[in-house]
């Protein structure tokens, strides 16, 4: 073989891995940007996309990454690569001490959902976005602790959370980064604070239990109570429908005692009418008969006195006498 044929060969092996490196593969939700001689020239979307060699080339972007140590705990790294990831990502920072309001130190941890809407902010308006998230976050999550007491941050979390996620939006959001999310893991205070935070709750819960209970002495007392007054109140009804049911009856039976007589009397009246006779003296002897009745049916059938009137009166029975004889 001549050396020519060498040569050729040569050049030829070099223009296949040339081409061959021009040819970039971009996955789906990653892309790459290309600078020529040092200037940004185009962003490569995903598929197959041709670059010159030598002129044209990726500029690499630092990335974070979570490694877990032989000790469990987890660390983080930072690597540099050419493709950028257009996913969700979740960064998981490690534990820091905060000072809330009333000076109380509690460690606390957080996560935070990010995505890169704009890769060319992302890598040139800032030098290490993964490093400049984490440290925002932290500095952010201090200040957002600091205002709150120990009782609030423990119950606020939701607050906390919003309000980091509106901060951390705002201020990356000229570094082409939207934060979707921020959640607060573990709030852990000191020892001493958590044992009197326990003592306190288990003596709120002893206070509840006390209150519920004399709650539910009071509500069965006033239940019994209405339960007593309702029965009274229905047995004095009762009473006074009984007593307004026999008032009428012996209303009923008055008036038609008074019926009767009326009836007497008149058929009396219209008797002696007939037989040219006063029904007066008639009536009052009938009285008068029926009173000395009366007087007579005592204690050994003896009568003690006579009316003052009582010759009046037998003037009347004459007169019954004389009516008879009549008839």
């Amino acid at each position: 073989m001549s050396g020519a044929t060498i040569i050729v060969g040569l050049i030829a092996i070099f223009i296949i891995i040339f081409a061959l490196a021009g040819f970039k593969i971009v996955q789906q939700s990653e892309t790459m940007l290309i600078e020529r001689l040092g200037r940004y020239n185009r962003t490569l979307n995903s598929g197959i996309n041709v670059i010159i060699p030598v002129v044209d080339k990726p500029r690499e972007m630092n990335w974070r990454y979570v490694v877990q140590g032989m000790d469990g705990r987890k660390y983080s790294r930072f690597k540099t690569r050419t493709r950028i990831d257009l996913r969700e990502t979740v960064y998981d920072f490690p534990r820091q001490n905060v000072i809330t309001k009333d000076n109380v130190g509690v460690e606390i941890n957080a996560m935070i959902y990010f995505q890169i809407v704009d890769p060319v902010k992302a890598v040139y308006e800032i030098n290490n976005l993964p490093d400049a998230i984490e440290k925002l976050t932290q500095t952010t999550l201090r200040n957002v602790i600091g205002e709150l007491e120990l009782d609030e941050s423990l119950v606020s979390r939701d607050t906390i959370n919003m309000k980091l996620r509106t901060i951390l939006d705002d201020a990356t959001n000229k570094w082409g980064v939207k934060v979707n999310r921020v959640e607060i893991q573990d709030i852990n205070p000191p020892a001493d604070i958590r044992n009197a935070m326990e003592k306190q709750m288990r003596a709120e819960r002893d206070r509840r239990a006390a209150i519920l209970e004399a709650e539910g002495l009071k509500q069965a007392k006033i239940l019994e109570a209405q339960g007593f007054k309702e029965s009274q109140i229905n047995r004095a009804e009762g009473e006074r429908q009984a007593k307004i049911l026999d008032a009428q009856g012996r209303a009923e039976a008055i008036k038609m005692v008074a019926e009767a007589e009326k009836e007497a009397i008149k058929q009396i009246s219209e008797a002696v009418i007939d037989q040219n006779s006063n029904p007066v003296n008639y009536l009052v002897a009938i009285k008068y008969i029926e009173t000395l009745k009366a007087i007579t049916s005592g204690q050994d059938n003896k009568v003690v006195y006579m009316p003052y009137e009582a010759t009046g009166i037998l003037s009347s029975v004459g007169g019954i006498k004389d009516l008879l004889k009549e008839n």
